[in-house]
Protein backbone atom coordinates (compact mmCIF):
# COMPACT_ATOMS: atom_id res chain seq x y z
CA UNK A 1 0.00 0.00 0.00
CA UNK A 2 3.11 2.80 0.55
CA UNK A 3 3.98 1.58 -2.95
CA UNK A 4 1.26 2.77 -4.28
CA UNK A 5 1.14 5.84 -2.47
CA UNK A 6 4.71 6.77 -3.24
CA UNK A 7 4.38 5.77 -7.32
CA UNK A 8 1.16 8.41 -6.97
CA UNK A 9 3.38 10.78 -5.42
CA UNK A 10 5.82 10.19 -8.43
CA UNK A 11 3.83 10.92 -10.82
CA UNK A 12 1.71 14.52 -9.05
CA UNK A 13 6.06 14.89 -9.08
CA UNK A 14 6.71 14.51 -12.74
CA UNK A 15 3.67 16.03 -13.74
CA UNK A 16 4.69 19.30 -11.59
CA UNK A 17 8.45 18.93 -13.58
CA UNK A 18 10.48 17.99 -10.69
CA UNK A 19 12.51 14.82 -11.73
CA UNK A 20 14.59 15.29 -8.03
CA UNK A 21 11.09 14.17 -6.40
CA UNK A 22 10.47 12.15 -8.94
CA UNK A 23 13.01 9.80 -8.35
CA UNK A 24 13.02 10.17 -4.36
CA UNK A 25 9.42 8.72 -4.90
CA UNK A 26 10.19 5.89 -7.14
CA UNK A 27 13.33 5.02 -5.35
CA UNK A 28 10.96 5.16 -1.97
CA UNK A 29 8.01 3.36 -3.73
CA UNK A 30 11.11 0.68 -4.71
CA UNK A 31 11.50 -0.38 -1.08
CA UNK A 32 8.32 0.18 -0.08
CA UNK A 33 7.20 -3.06 -2.32
CA UNK A 34 10.09 -4.56 -1.20
CA UNK A 35 9.36 -4.35 2.48
CA UNK A 36 7.08 -7.15 4.42
CA UNK A 37 4.97 -5.15 5.77
CA UNK A 38 3.75 -7.87 7.87
CA UNK A 39 0.05 -8.52 8.02
CA UNK A 40 -2.24 -9.03 5.16
CA UNK A 41 -3.00 -6.73 2.39
CA UNK A 42 -5.85 -5.66 0.73
CA UNK A 43 -6.77 -7.14 -2.17
CA UNK A 44 -6.35 -4.18 -4.65
CA UNK A 45 -2.54 -3.94 -4.20
CA UNK A 46 -2.40 -7.70 -5.71
CA UNK A 47 -0.84 -5.23 -8.85
CA UNK A 48 2.50 -4.93 -6.63
CA UNK A 49 4.51 -7.31 -8.82
CA UNK A 50 6.84 -4.15 -9.89
CA UNK A 51 6.24 -4.40 -13.11
CA UNK A 52 3.19 -1.96 -12.44
CA UNK A 53 6.37 0.28 -10.51
CA UNK A 54 8.47 0.32 -13.65
CA UNK A 55 5.45 1.33 -16.22
CA UNK A 56 4.67 4.45 -13.66
CA UNK A 57 8.70 4.93 -13.32
CA UNK A 58 8.68 5.09 -17.32
CA UNK A 59 5.12 7.15 -17.81
CA UNK A 60 6.84 10.16 -15.11
CA UNK A 61 10.34 10.03 -16.75
CA UNK A 62 8.11 10.39 -20.45
CA UNK A 63 6.15 13.07 -18.84
CA UNK A 64 9.46 14.74 -17.73
CA UNK A 65 10.69 14.58 -21.51
CA UNK A 66 13.44 12.01 -20.03
CA UNK A 67 13.65 9.22 -22.77
CA UNK A 68 16.90 7.81 -22.10
CA UNK A 69 15.65 7.02 -18.74
CA UNK A 70 11.65 6.03 -19.88
CA UNK A 71 11.88 3.82 -22.78
CA UNK A 72 13.99 0.63 -21.23
CA UNK A 73 11.92 0.54 -18.53
CA UNK A 74 8.77 0.70 -20.54
CA UNK A 75 10.10 -1.53 -23.00
CA UNK A 76 10.36 -4.38 -20.11
CA UNK A 77 7.31 -3.59 -18.85
CA UNK A 78 5.19 -4.34 -22.08
CA UNK A 79 7.48 -7.30 -22.94
CA UNK A 80 5.92 -8.63 -19.24
CA UNK A 81 2.16 -7.71 -20.41
CA UNK A 82 0.28 -10.60 -22.60
CA UNK A 83 -2.03 -8.98 -25.54
CA UNK A 84 -5.24 -10.23 -23.05
CA UNK A 85 -4.45 -7.01 -21.31
CA UNK A 86 -5.07 -5.53 -24.19
CA UNK A 87 -6.02 -1.91 -22.79
CA UNK A 88 -3.42 -1.50 -20.40
CA UNK A 89 -0.55 -3.11 -23.12
CA UNK A 90 -2.14 -0.11 -25.42
CA UNK A 91 -1.59 2.18 -23.07
CA UNK A 92 1.40 1.33 -21.89
CA UNK A 93 2.57 1.43 -25.97
CA UNK A 94 1.44 4.84 -26.09
CA UNK A 95 3.34 6.26 -23.19
CA UNK A 96 6.52 4.03 -25.18
CA UNK A 97 5.81 5.92 -28.49
CA UNK A 98 5.75 9.17 -26.94
CA UNK A 99 9.41 8.33 -25.47
CA UNK A 100 10.81 7.54 -28.77
CA UNK A 101 9.56 10.94 -29.77
CA UNK A 102 11.12 12.53 -26.78
CA UNK A 103 14.22 10.75 -28.40
CA UNK A 104 13.58 11.98 -31.87
CA UNK A 105 12.82 8.24 -33.35
CA UNK A 106 9.79 8.76 -34.72
CA UNK A 107 10.17 5.10 -36.50
CA UNK A 108 10.16 3.66 -33.24
CA UNK A 109 7.33 5.55 -32.04
CA UNK A 110 5.62 4.83 -35.04
CA UNK A 111 5.69 0.96 -33.71
CA UNK A 112 4.92 1.44 -30.63
CA UNK A 113 1.61 3.80 -31.48
CA UNK A 114 0.65 0.99 -34.04
CA UNK A 115 1.02 -1.60 -31.98
CA UNK A 116 -1.24 0.54 -29.38
CA UNK A 117 -3.80 1.60 -31.87
CA UNK A 118 -4.04 -1.94 -33.07
CA UNK A 119 -4.92 -3.62 -29.39
CA UNK A 120 -6.99 -0.38 -28.41
CA UNK A 121 -9.43 -1.10 -31.37
CA UNK A 122 -10.87 -4.46 -29.64
CA UNK A 123 -11.04 -2.94 -26.22
CA UNK A 124 -14.44 -1.15 -24.39
CA UNK A 125 -12.33 1.67 -23.26
CA UNK A 126 -11.90 4.73 -24.56
CA UNK A 127 -8.73 5.29 -22.29
CA UNK A 128 -5.89 4.13 -24.79
CA UNK A 129 -7.24 5.75 -28.01
CA UNK A 130 -7.70 9.38 -25.91
CA UNK A 131 -3.97 8.56 -24.84
CA UNK A 132 -2.56 8.04 -27.96
CA UNK A 133 -4.15 11.55 -29.66
CA UNK A 134 -1.88 13.75 -28.21
CA UNK A 135 1.03 11.15 -29.40
CA UNK A 136 -0.57 11.06 -32.69
CA UNK A 137 -0.44 14.33 -32.91
CA UNK A 138 2.92 14.88 -32.20
CA UNK A 139 3.93 12.27 -34.51
CA UNK A 140 2.31 14.32 -37.72
CA UNK A 141 5.53 16.84 -37.10
CA UNK A 142 7.11 13.72 -38.74
CA UNK A 143 4.87 13.40 -41.90
CA UNK A 144 6.85 12.12 -44.75
CA UNK A 145 8.29 8.77 -43.28
CA UNK A 146 6.36 5.80 -44.44
CA UNK A 147 6.11 4.21 -40.90
CA UNK A 148 4.55 7.48 -39.69
CA UNK A 149 2.75 7.92 -42.82
CA UNK A 150 0.47 4.63 -42.09
CA UNK A 151 0.25 4.88 -38.57
CA UNK A 152 -1.68 8.12 -39.09
CA UNK A 153 -3.57 6.80 -41.67
CA UNK A 154 -4.49 3.83 -40.10
CA UNK A 155 -5.77 5.95 -36.86
CA UNK A 156 -7.80 7.74 -39.13
CA UNK A 157 -9.94 4.96 -40.02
Amino acid sequence: MRALLHERMAWACAAAGQPRETERALLAAEEALGADEGGPQPDWAAWADGTELRVMAGRCWTELRRPLRAVPVLSAAHAQYDDSHARDKALYLSWLGDAYLCAGEPEEASAAVGRALDLASGVASVRPRQRLEPVLHRMAEHRGLPAVDEVLARATV
